[in-house]
């Protein structure tokens, strides 16, 4: 019934209990998963979940905030993306959040880095896993100079992930022709805003995530959070758009297989 587009089972806190979350799982129908990859260092372990679980796929990258990891070149991305299981590119993208002492101009690694991954997605034929955070601009500013066009030639499009931005960043990504992911920040007293978002982005464009073990909806705001959550979500939008939990747990499932088709090979 419901899919949880986004999550990072290979994290200890969740690795340790995954006989107790995949049984959450399934008595909270949520039939199948994402896990995400975030260093080269990780990827062997979460292609071990995706190949070990059949309800479980994983994607291949180098989240933009990573530091003092392997730097992926595009033969990485492109060799391990051809793996059984592995569908999608990233998660990658541009963070300017904990820029420190640092200028924009000094993340001149992270456009490098991103636009790398951008290559492999377009080499693959395999959608992007993206991640912004006070990046916006520069984010699709790339996408764009790397032929991420709605009507682009060989283009691989993708979702912007856990999706925080304004109703203006999401309509360019949507131009794009870029889905958009909506977390447990969605149930939060304070995202009055982004329930608008919400309600703008076009159902057949929407997917769901945790994010875990991250940002668990309410009522469990503060706790890890893991996969059996995501029905949270899909309320929260149902309540928004005023239809049943179950037609967005259909139509997000519905397009997390047309996005992410090499979960249905």
């Amino acid at each position: 019934m419901f899919t949880d587009s986004h999550c990072h089972l290979s994290f200890p806190e969740l690795q340790a209990q995954l006989p107790q979350i995949r049984e959450a799982m399934a008595q909270a129908q949520v039939d199948r998963a994402l896990c995400i990859c975030t260093t080269l260092e990780e990827f062997g372990t979460v292609h071990a979940l995706a190949t070990t679980y059949d309800n479980f796929w994983c994607s291949v990258g180098v989240h933009p905030d990573n530091e003092g990891v392997t730097e992926p070149t595009l033969d990485d991305l492109v060799q391990r993306a051809a793996l059984p299981k592995v569908v999608a590119i990233g998660e990658t993208g541009l963070d300017y959040y904990r820029l420190g002492e640092r200028s924009i101009a000094d993340m001149h690694w992270q456009r490098e880095r991103f636009r790398t991954h951008i290559r492999a997605a377009r080499q693959t034929r395999k959608p992007l896993v993206i991640h912004t955070r006070s990046a916006s601009n520069d984010t699709l500013a790339i996408l764009k100079e790397e032929g991420e066009t709605a009507d682009g030639a060989g283009r691989a499009g993708g979702v912007f992930h856990c999706f925080t931005e304004t109703a203006e960043v999401a309509r360019a990504a949507l131009d794009l022709g870029f889905y958009i992911s909506f977390s447990g920040i969605l149930t939060f007293k304070n995202a009055a805003d982004l329930r608008e978002v919400a309600r703008f982005v076009p159902l057949d464009r929407t997917l769901i995530e945790t994010d875990s073990p991250y940002l668990a909806p309410m009522p469990y705001r503060g706790k890890t959070n893991n996969p059996s959550y995501v029905p949270y979500v899909a309320r929260q939008v149902a309540e928004i758009r005023q239809m049943p939990v179950e037609a967005v747990a259909e139509a997000t499932s519905r397009n997390f297989e047309r996005l992410f088709s090499g979960v249905l090979a």
